[in-house]
Formats: structure tokens, sequence, C-alpha cells
């Protein structure tokens, strides 16, 4: 008699007995998955003794299982779930723990992930090392785990100007990604937009090591760019991909769990609260819930695996809200009320949401900052005021536990510390004016571009 998949079982782990969800065990296990259809005996036992693996460890796994998101604050809490993500064979439980790195736990994670094979933790974390402070890899165990970390490409920090495509046969020699040279400190190109490529008003976005544009304008009709574009940092080869079914710039685009959301934007002068998502393996997109209220050119961010964007209401309200995959909805998270309480950038840092908000009407160029923590969702404004630049938006991005932001005049790194961000280091301002987008992407170590030409301000 094959077992019933619907009625619950018994699992004794570490002497402590546990009533779990069948059928969510042979979804998000490949150990019980195989067990309750292999047709032995112990497949229709109503009860399952693991022997072993600790009991903290499996109820982590219940908890992730169930959508929930456990705090693992010690070793031996992290450790307990690395042995049974690879002894369950569960992969929703690494995720979680891919999501959950922080310079903190990543040293031994890594070297945790590489003695029970736990290939995409391991590679994770392996990543954060390479791009944190050296004295991450210092505390790294194991030699193979030392080895592999060094052998990885760091991330560099690149940056888009907004441009339409340029007419007949006319090349705009800014129309190009640069990205930041560190140790040389300058601005480097790094390859020129296809001719028919806009980034105005564009979604732009990187998801698997690889920039994806999708929409912008051109004219001043704002008529659509209907083909998106795909760049591929490791051949330096752009190719075309199919855009969303509803043609939209201002859009948001975000990479987010191996695929692509274009959320809300505008079309036709209307803003729209339809989003789309794009799967690249098939090269479809289908429609997902909409947004609670139609907007455009929102901010989004990504915490703890978790995908959020920043609405704007009247009364001076910006709401943060929250898409959820499994249900497929977007649900409130928070509100911050205050005089123009309109965020223009978002960036998430461990178990935080950081809200920028453009300065009043006569100090437009200055910036505050309030931060969101997601598991208290208390509100607390960061001390003191950054900078906008004059034609651009303040811009940010995240690495590890530094904050990269710039405009003209400089670039500029913030460690996060202690609830804000305390100013790092000064490099070089973008040579070029107007609207920037700003992400990370991994280069091939060969490739030296010649350094960024700057371009006048109109």
């Amino acid at each position: 008699m094959p077992p019933d998949f619907a009625a619950p079982v018994q699992v004794w782990v570490g002497g402590q007995l546990f009533q779990a969800d069948r059928t969510l065990l042979v979804e998000h296990c490949g150990f019980f998955r195989g067990l309750f259809r292999s047709g032995m005996r112990e497949a229709r036992a109503a009860e399952v003794r693991l022997g072993v693996l600790s009991a903290s460890g499996f109820l982590t796994t219940l908890q992730v299982l169930r959508g929930e998101q456990p705090a693992l604050a010690d070793a031996e809490a992290l450790l307990q779930a690395v042995e049974c993500a690879a002894f369950l064979q569960a992969p929703a439980l690494a995720r979680f723990l891919e999501h959950i790195l922080t310079s903190d736990n990543c040293a031994l994670l890594c070297d945790a992930a590489a003695a029970f094979g736990l290939l995409d933790v391991f590679h994770s974390a392996a990543l954060f090392i390479r791009d944190g402070a050296r004295e991450l890899a210092a505390e790294l165990v194991l030699p193979e785990a030392r080895a592999y970390v060094a052998a990885l490409r760091p991330s560099s920090y690149v940056a888009l100007s907004a441009h339409t495509p340029a007419p007949g046969f006319l090349e705009d020699a800014s129309r190009t990604m640069c990205y930041l040279d560190e140790e040389e400190d300058a601005w480097r190109t790094l390859a020129s937009l296809p001719l028919e490529a806009s980034t105005m008003l564009a979604g732009v976005a990187t998801l698997g090591n690889k920039l994806y544009i999708v929409g912008g304008v051109r004219g001043a009709h704002k008529e659509v760019v209907e083909l998106g574009f795909c760049y591929d940092p490791d051949g330096g080869t752009w190719r075309e991909f199919p855009s969303p079914h509803q043609p939209r710039y201002d859009v948001a685009l975000a990479g987010f769990d191996g695929r692509l959301y274009a959320i809300g934007g505008e079309f036709q002068r209307t803003p729209m609260s339809s989003v789309e998502r794009y799967d690249p393996a098939s090269e479809c997109w289908s429609f997902v819930a909409d947004l609670p209220q139609p907007a455009a050119g929102v901010p989004c961010a990504q915490a703890c695996g978790r995908l959020f964007v920043c609405l704007w209401r009247p009364a001076d309200t910006t709401a943060v809200v929250e898409y959820a995959a499994r249900a497929d909805a977007w649900l409130p998270v928070a509100e911050l009320r205050r005089p123009q309480s309109y965020g223009h950038c978002m960036v998430a840092h461990r178990d935080s949401l950081y809200v920028v908000r453009n300065g009043p009407s006569d100090d437009f160029l200055h910036c505050a900052i309030d931060c969101l923590n997601l598991v208290t969702g208390q509100w607390t404004a960061l001390p003191g005021q950054f900078v906008n630049s004059k034609g651009a938006l303040f811009t940010a991005v995240v690495r590890g536990d530094i904050v990269y932001t710039v405009n003209r005049m400089f670039t500029l790194l913030y460690a996060i510390e202690g609830g804000t961000w305390r100013l790092l280091r000064e490099k070089a301002g973008f040579p070029r004016p107007g609207s920037l987008q700003t992400f990370f992407l991994r280069l091939p170590p060969s490739r030296l571009g010649p350094v960024a030409s700057t371009t006048p301000e109109l």
C-alpha cells in the first residue's frame, strides 16, 4: 500500500519528537522524497528516526521549509543547519544559509559547506569573502577553501549613465558603461551600449553576473524601446532578449531568486501597477501579482532573501511592501510618515533597509537616510546628511559591509557600523553628467579598459 503523503509523520531526531508535514518534507527534501517513495517498510511507517542529526538543526529545517526566518546566532546553530541541509538534501535550507551570509559568519559557513559538500553555499560564501576585507580569508581553516577564494574574481563597481539611442550613424562616445579601477583610482570604459539600447528611464539589473536592460525611451514622445539587452562580461558581448508583454518605461528591474522582475513603470505617461517576471532559462515573461498601487521609478532592494519595494503615498508617506513569491502577493511591511517622505533609493544590509530621501525643495542636493529594521519593524534616522550631485539623483549599492555612492565630484565609500554610515574613503568622481545606474559585475582579470573620457555637463 503506497504511503499517504497527506498524513503527518512523526520524526525522532536527537531524542526529540517532531510532528512534520509529510508533503512538505517530500517537496523540499531529497532524503524524505527518496525514503517515502522507495516502497520500503519505512516508507509506510508513522515514525522516522534520524540518529545522525541534531534536534535543533532539524527544527531550523522545519522552520525554513514553512517559510520562517529563524535566527541562527551562534556557530553551533549554523553548523547544525549546514549538516541538515546536506544530509536531508534540502535546497530551500541551503538558499536560506546563502541569504544570511554576513562578515561574521561567512568564513564558518564557507568551511562547513566545503566539508559537507554544499557547493552553492560554499560558492556564495567564497564570493562574499573575496569581496570583503582581507581578514575574512585569513579566518578560513580549510586550505582548499582558501585556495578557492583566492582564485575567484572580485566584483567591480560599474556605472551607467542615462542615454537615448544615437540618431543615425552618429555614435555618442559617452554611451558606454564604466567601472571603477580602485587601485588606480580611475573610471575606465568597460563596453559601449548597443546602438538601439536606451538607458533613459530603463530598468537595469544584474542576475547571474550578467547585466540586463529593459525598456527605456527615445524621442520627445517617450517611444518605448521594444527589445531588451543582456551584457555578458565574460565574453564582453551583448545579446537581445524579449521585452515584457506590457511596454513600460521608468520601470524598476530586479534580479531576484534566479529571475528578473519588471515592476510598475509608465506607458503613454500613465503609471502602472502590473509586474512581470522573466525566466532566463525559458526566455519567457509572465505576469505576477500587481503592486498595491500604480507606481513608476520605485526603489527596490533585497534583504534576507526577500524582495522589497518602496511606494509613495499621500500625506508624505513612504510605504515598504514585500513580494511573497509563494503566495504571489505584495504584503505590507512598514510605513514612514514625514515631510518629503519619498524614497528615491533603497539599499539593504543584513536585516535592515536604508531608504534615501531627497532633501527639502530649498536644499535638494542634501539627502536624508532612514533605516528600517526588518526584525523589530522600527525606523531610525541616520545622523548627518548625504550629498546628491547636480543633475543626478543619489545612487547607492552595497558590497559586504561597504556602501558605494557616486556623483560627478566623488565616489564615496561608507562603512555600515552601529546603525550609521561612516565615511571610509573617497575615490574619483564619475566623469559623466546626468542620472546614473550603479551595480557590481565580476570582470575578467585581463580586461583593462581605457580611462573614461570626461563629457561636458549640459
